[in-house]
């Protein structure tokens, strides 16, 4: 059916409810008008049938315009979507924390009986874009000597911007030749040209997020408190692709794809990267190659750091050190610094390097490189034979991320005295940086300090273990006691990459304690309520192998384990992982604590919330009754392990179409979390969302739309642009809008969730094919089939391949392609 441009015009039976309402006022004016009429004239009897008709006609459009837009807006339909409105995994159940010690509190899901601290986000936040370039932001250490690199400085100045567009180069070569240093350098000449200019300790993902982080801190360190890493991580690119003029160096990167999606995001800057990867940079970044110093330079560099000192010595006996350290400048900085130190003489060092020959040193994965320092670490420790515990030390910290080591780790090893002087003495023979707070170690020292060798008495096997040990006390002694407090948020960003690097580091160490164990698990949960899966993901599973191996399957922190590694699973979109984990975890639960311990009311729950997630409304129902119950039995009714029972089972009730029981349950929620947890609290805005929705099903659109509204606002303030539950909220108030027949406004909204959908939770993502499914909705909605069509046949394919064919979600996307091909804008 066609209007008189030739363009698809909508049936009557599908005027929007706008049309429809003025039917109503039609009608209702024809009553009116009539009614004044005297009763014989049988025009007007008729007239008023017909306004009668009119307001007939309107009604039945609004409910079959609401039944079709409900039946088509996908999984969606009934919790908003993601599948997902409620975004189960992530907020209305969660993981379970159980006793490790004085470090973590004892089992709970949100909420453990403590008071929690709850900041609400500062109003005053300003979009990233509005945030003016502050003067003198610049956090680039002073490179100390530097000689030589004349090559390199000149390509790095020769491509120094590129109108419209940002400038990428990596600075690659061996550990040890002086990447890093080269870096600071070019930054440091610099300057003046760019603002601001920032460094990044890049060589993790996490370390990145944690870099990105604290300069959107320093961009409005007043405003940022009380932001999550991933909102502050998002800002921070935001403002870079907003801004022009700035420098960014990631300094130390392993590999170039823990890069490429930031660098892609980029605006018109420049960014340097360091890294000892050769490889993988096409398209991402121009390379720029760094070896060893020629010998003139070395003994420049050595010359250099002697003088600083106070320092002299022959230039042939200098020259004659450097080339037994084939110029390596970290090596030749520390040769120097123990020449300082000791006021030896060049061939008297020779003669101890002579002692250890480089072929006694394993072969590492820095090969010469590392054989070289492994040789200067044993010179300089055997002088530093008197002050054990600097030794002591840099077996510890090689545990660790390499920089921005809190000194506060070290707390407790000896008196404040102690550790003062074994720093200043390390310190002095070049083997670790010392600013205020903070501590640097090379990872090439921490390599050589990590590997167990009997014929080297600093690096004993026991030594070793003790150290390793160490890092691992120290750290959980440090971690904040509550993940969700916003006020420990900081505190955990500084301590979270030194736990994932201890984590990387002992994959192949087995301790006969579960002390690791609680430390991967409390670091997992603090990433995964910061919406950091793919960093939460590696540590809980390392978490459950290690306590698996040293506890058993059946002691409750195992089991803890195993429902928050189930958790993470989910929150990540695998439903066929996670579902046998929650089975696991629940049946262990009960065997071991009972049906009645808060852990098992916590699986049951979470248990009921993964059958829900993959349409088994049948198991899934009376599981939530069941955890409801019990938490009001045994924790009682304003406890926030309740109040999110309630709303889970609300849930399921509208999931099943029993709205009776379902909004009333809704609302007991709401108002619960208000007064227990308060308004901006992530399980708050939550409820306001699902309140929403229960209001949208049963058709009330003048309550269900402005709580929308609220809902997404509040997301956007407290959690960010890019967090799950705001590109969901994002999604349920097009949903709303086009059940208004708004579609003006709906439109792109569902643009916009989608997008952000891809960007943040993947292609494969349930939410992510549902808001497809969605998209593909508005767009037939007004007409546009190019567009509407390629994305349904796309949603289905996903929704097969990642759901299976009998779920739900399948079931609804491939009645809806069906429908658009045979029925393109709706007609019968």
């Amino acid at each position: 059916m066609t209007g008189p441009d030739g363009g698809h015009r909508r049936p009557w039976w599908r005027l929007p409810l706008l049309e429809a309402f003025l039917f109503v006022a039609l009608g209702a004016l024809t009553n009116v008008f009539t009614g004044l009429l005297p009763e014989p004239w049988k025009w007007a009897h008729d007239l008023r049938l017909m306004g009668g008709a009119f307001v007939v006609v309107a009604v039945l459009t609004m409910m079959v315009t609401l039944v079709r837009q409900r039946r088509d807006r996908q999984a969606v339909a009934d919790e908003p979507v993601p599948a997902v409105r409620a975004v189960t995994a992530q907020t209305l159940h969660g993981p379970v924390m159980t006793g490790d010690g004085a470090a973590i509190a004892g089992p709970v899901v949100i909420g453990d009986g403590a008071t929690v601290v709850q900041q609400a986000a500062p109003r005053e936040l300003a979009p990233s874009a509005a945030v003016p370039v502050p003067d003198g932001l610049i956090n680039v250490a002073a490179p100390g000597v530097f000689v030589g690199r004349t090559a390199q400085l000149a390509q790095l100045d020769a491509v120094l911007e590129r109108p419209g567009t940002v400038v990428v180069q990596a600075v690659h070569g061996l550990g040890g030749v002086g990447k890093s240093a080269l870096a600071a350098e070019w930054a440091r000449r610099h300057r003046d040209r760019y603002r601001p200019v920032w460094w990044i300790e890049a060589d993790t993902p996490a370390g990145i997020d944690a870099g990105l982080a604290a300069f959107a801190t320093a961009l409005q360190p007043v405003v940022a408190a009380g932001l999550s890493l991933e909102v502050l991580r998002e800002r921070a690119v935001q403002w870079l692709a907003s801004h022009v003029g700035w420098l960014l160096v990631l300094d130390n990167v392993d590999d170039p794809r823990d890069v490429a999606a930031v660098v892609r995001r980029l605006g018109v800057g420049r960014v340097l990267v360091t890294s000892r990867r050769s490889t993988g940079w096409a398209g991402i970044a121009t390379p720029v190659s760094v070896g060893v110093l020629d010998l003139g330079e070395a003994v420049e560099l050595m010359r250099q750091v002697l003088a600083h000192g106070g320092r002299d010595h022959d230039p042939a006996g200098l020259a004659r050190v450097c080339r037994e350290l084939g110029c390596l400048p970290l090596a030749v900085k520390q040769a120097a610094s123990y020449l300082t130190e000791t006021g030896l003489s060049p061939d008297g060092y020779l003669d101890l390097l002579k002692a250890y020959p480089a072929d006694i040193f394993a072969h590492g994965g820095e090969g010469d490189g590392e054989r070289t320092v492994a040789r200067v670490w044993r010179v300089t420790l055997d002088r530093l034979a008197d002050t054990p515990l600097a030794g002591e030390i840099l077996r510890v910290v090689a545990w660790y991320a390499a920089d921005g080591i809190p000194r506060s780790l070290l707390d407790g090893l000896a008196g404040p005295p102690e550790i003062a002087w074994a720093l200043g003495r390390l310190t002095a023979y070049s083997m670790i940086t010392v600013d205020e707070d903070t501590l640097t170690v090379h990872r090439l020292v921490q390599a050589v300090a990590r590997i167990p060798d009997p014929d080297d008495p600093h690096r004993q096997p026991e030594y070793i273990y003790a150290a390793h040990t160490q890092a691992v006390t120290r750290l959980l002694a440090a971690m904040p006691d509550d993940w969700r407090r916003p006020d420990a948020w900081p505190r955990w960003r500084v301590l979270a990459p030194h736990v994932e690097a201890l984590a990387y580091q002992s994959r192949d160490h087995r301790d006969d304690d579960a002390t690791a164990g609680a430390l991967y698990n409390g670091a997992a949960l603090f990433l995964a309520e910061q919406g950091a899966l793919a960093r939460a993901v590696p540590l809980f599973e390392q978490a459950l192998a290690d306590r698996r191996r040293v506890l058993g399957d059946d002691h409750p922190d195992t089991l803890a384990s195993v429902n928050n590694l189930a958790y993470a699973y989910e929150s990540a979109g695998d439903l066929v992982r996670a579902v046998p984990l929650y089975e696991q975890a629940l049946a262990g639960c009960r065997r071991v604590l009972g049906d009645d311990h808060p852990d098992t009311l916590i699986s049951v729950n979470n248990l009921a919330g993964t059958f829900r997630a993959v349409g088994d409304l049948a198991r899934a129902v009376p599981l939530f009754e069941q955890a409801l119950a019990g938490c009001r039995r045994v924790l009682g009714d304003d406890h926030p392990d309740t109040l999110i029972s309630v709303n889970n089972l609300a849930s399921a009730y509208r999931a099943v179409g029993d709205l009776v029981r379902a909004v009333p349950l809704f609302e007991q929620a709401l108002a619960g979390c208000r007064r227990v947890l308060g308004d901006d609290h992530p399980q708050t805005l939550v409820s306001v969302n699902n309140l929403a929705g229960a209001y949208e099903s049963t058709g009330d659109l003048v309550r269900a739309v402005p709580l929308y509204e609220q809902a997404l606002a509040d997301r956007r303030r407290v959690l960010g642009d890019d967090h799950p539950d705001t590109l969901a909220s994002v999604n349920n108030l097009a949903g709303a809008y086009e059940s208004a027949g708004d579609l003006a406004r709906a439109v792109p909204l569902y643009e916009q969730a989608l997008a952000g959908c891809r960007r943040v939770l993947g292609d494969d993502h349930p939410d992510t094919l549902a808001s497809v499914n969605n998209l593909a909705g508005a767009y037939r909605a007004v007409g546009d089939l190019a567009r509407a069509v390629p994305l349904y046949e796309q949603a289905l394919a996903g929704c097969r391949r990642v759901l299976g064919d009998d779920h739900p979600q399948t079931r609804i996307v491939r009645g809806n392609a069906a429908a658009v091909a045979t029925h393109p804008l709706g007609e019968p």
